[in-house]
């Protein structure tokens, strides 16, 4: 009988972030900062100016002067620190879970049973190591900050190992000195780093319960913007607001999707890297803002072909693609046959 791919094949994902919540504070007072206050967002109505590019058939200038006199109202909401915090405090947590490559759905046992073969061979050979390093390092960096982290004087992350509610172990990281570029660790930070890779390749293995608190603390300056997720409005109709940032009852912060995008930031082995350094693990190896897939099913190197080839085919992918197969399990997703 010829194996096949599953019609019905979905993984859960084994990194599970929640929302990265934010408090405002100063730096100094940041060993004790269970007591700041939520950054809170505020609505600004503001009169902006038309400054889109124009049609060929709007360039006439009387047509520009007109439209320039009509005012281009607005309301958007605004999240900045209070005018005597100049440290933006960042919390979440995160979940590493074991069971890399078990389906949490799949119609086919055969497939399912070549699947978790081959996903124990992967583990005997190499082990989490590198992965978990690579994930480790984007906690350590302050990946996850996004647009707050540009620009920062300074960012410290603290990343404290949950057990029974109190922090077992904690791991302090200088973040700027870290690159987003590559996953070397300077040397100060090398040691906490391999402990901290070593617990989550642990928790992916099975090995015990990982349970992380993150916080990061970035001195950003007294009074400045911060940049929390901002909401997708698909009814524009029940907004009266060009921008609406997301919040939890009454505090602002990222979405766990946006955090989980920042940890799973380690793709490194796809043939443009040069270009971009590491992308976030997708299938495609899709960059939304660059408007591309990085790996391409014409080339073979997207997340299915290699994953057929190695299931189906038993045509063994490189090591570095098998990393990448074995962290795009660790996303999760819904994987099945096309109908």
């Amino acid at each position: 009988m010829t194996l096949k791919t599953a019609s019905v094949l979905a993984f859960e994902r084994k990194l599970d972030p929640s929302d990265a919540l934010f408090f405002a504070g100063t730096w100094d007072g940041r060993n004790d900062s269970s007591a700041w206050p939520p950054v809170e967002i505020k609505v600004k109505s503001v009169r902006g100016t038309i400054s889109n590019r124009l049609k060929t058939k709007d360039q006439d200038p009387a047509k520009l002067d007109a439209a320039i006199e009509n005012p281009n109202l607005q309301k958007v909401d605004v999240a900045a620190l209070p005018s005597r915090a100049d440290t933006l405090k960042v919390v979440f947590t995160l979940r590493v879970l074991s069971g890399t490559g078990q389906p949490s759905a799949c119609n086919d046992a055969d497939y399912q049973k070549k699947l978790m073969d081959t996903v124990g061979g992967y583990v005997g050979t190499n082990g989490f190591g590198e992965l978990a390093r690579r994930y480790a390092s984007n906690l350590a960096n302050g990946r996850f900050l996004w647009r707050n982290r540009v620009g920062a004087e300074t960012v410290e992350v603290q990343v404290a190992h949950l057990v029974g509610g109190q922090a077992r172990n904690t791991w302090r990281f200088n973040a700027l000195s870290f690159s987003l570029r590559d996953f070397a660790a300077p040397q100060q930070g090398a040691a906490a780093l391999d402990d901290l890779a070593k617990l989550i390749g642990d928790g992916l293995a099975g090995q015990g319960h990982v349970l992380l608190q993150v916080t990061a603390y970035v001195r950003v300056g007294a009074g400045q913007e911060v940049f929390p997720s901002q909401e997708l409005i698909l009814d524009k109709g029940r907004s009266d607001k060009s921008k609406t940032l997301y919040e939890v009852d009454g505090t602002t912060g990222l979405h766990s999707q946006k955090v989980g995008n920042a940890i799973r930031t380690i793709d490194t082995w796809y043939p443009e890297v040069d270009e971009l350094g590491p992308i976030a693990v997708e299938p495609y190896g899709s960059v939304t803002t660059r408007g591309k897939a990085y790996r391409q099913p014409r080339k073979s190197d997207d997340f299915y072909s290699l994953l057929d080839n190695w299931i189906i085919k038993d045509k063994v992918p490189a090591t570095e693609q098998q990393h990448f197969v074995i962290a795009t399990l660790i996303r999760g997703g819904v994987f099945g046959e096309a109908g």
